[in-house]
């Protein structure tokens, strides 16, 4: 039996604008607050599936190797991280079997990789973990475009690859039984999105797909997509079948909804339900 635990490593803010594109602050912000710098709170809402023996943590935050310049862009807050929100669902990284990276964007891989104690290089955080990643993700990142280039940090990436711990997929596939995954090209070329089968309900960790409830509305797509046509067409599918299929939505961003369900309206899918994944997963 699958076993689901939110993992919450803290949050950072970005531009509210950067964060839904073309839709104009006017509209998306009666969805979203921003403060008087049009800065938005986002969270960093990590997933561990447990499923027996096997603990496979999907992404991991932001981690902490950069210097405070760095961070300074990204305004973090928040009292949760990864190592505690481990340890309050009742593990310990080196317990971890699996990393499943859905892409390698600095706030969805930061955590991978740490400083070793007297800070005299890098180790991998989860040491027993095998990392798991899409070949075309790992292709793109490095060798990466000058628009996204920003996104991917040297220190993330070669230290699992070095370590002789990175599998890279290419494609769909099953990481084990209920729990598939699919590519998703329009914000980042690669990513990967896991289903995960939980008895009869299946959720989707969203990941930048459709980073938060208010990025639902098909028009709401991010601006740092590299592809934005794509990634509408590969939303307008996925949201068909989220309807059809009544998926729970799991988002990795949304500071204020962990999860929702969808439904089809006069104006479009639109958010049935909102809750946490506990409940979600409870309802009848």
């Amino acid at each position: 039996m699958i076993l689901l635990f939110p993992i919450h490593t803290g949050n950072l803010k970005l531009d509210g604008g950067a964060m839904f594109g073309v839709v104009p602050k006017t509209i998306w912000s009666k969805a979203y607050p921003a403060d008087e710098n049009n800065l938005i709170n986002l969270a960093m809402r990590c997933l561990l599936v447990v499923d027996g023996d096997r603990r496979i943590l999907i992404d991991n935050g932001i981690g902490d190797k950069q210097d405070e310049k760095f961070f300074g862009h990204y305004f973090l807050n928040g009292s949760q991280s990864l190592r505690g929100s481990l340890r309050e669902a009742g593990f310990e990284p080196e317990e971890i079997t699996d990393i499943f990276l859905t892409h390698l964007h600095f706030d969805h891989c930061g955590g991978t990789v740490k400083y070793k104690e007297d800070r005299s290089g890098f180790e991998l955080t989860f040491p027993n973990a095998v990392h798991w990643l899409s070949q075309q993700q790992w292709d793109w990142a490095t060798r990466p475009n000058r628009r996204e280039k920003a996104s991917f940090l040297h220190e993330n990436m070669m230290p699992v690859a070095d370590s002789g711990k990175l599998r890279l997929f290419d494609g769909p596939f099953t990481l084990m039984p209920g729990f598939d995954v699919r590519i998703f090209d329009g914000h980042s070329v690669g990513q990967a999105i896991p289903f995960i089968r939980c008895g009869e309900k299946t959720v989707v960790f969203m990941a930048d797909t459709t980073p938060t409830a208010a990025h639902v509305p098909l028009p709401y797509i991010m601006g740092y997509d590299t592809q934005p046509l794509k990634s509408l067409t590969e939303k307008e599918a996925f949201m068909d079948e989220a309807v059809a299929k009544g998926y729970i939505l799991f988002f990795e961003h949304d500071a204020y909804t962990e999860c929702c369900t969808l439904e089809t309206t006069e104006k479009g899918i639109r958010v049935k339900t909102t809750s946490s994944l506990k409940e979600a997963l409870a309802a009848v």
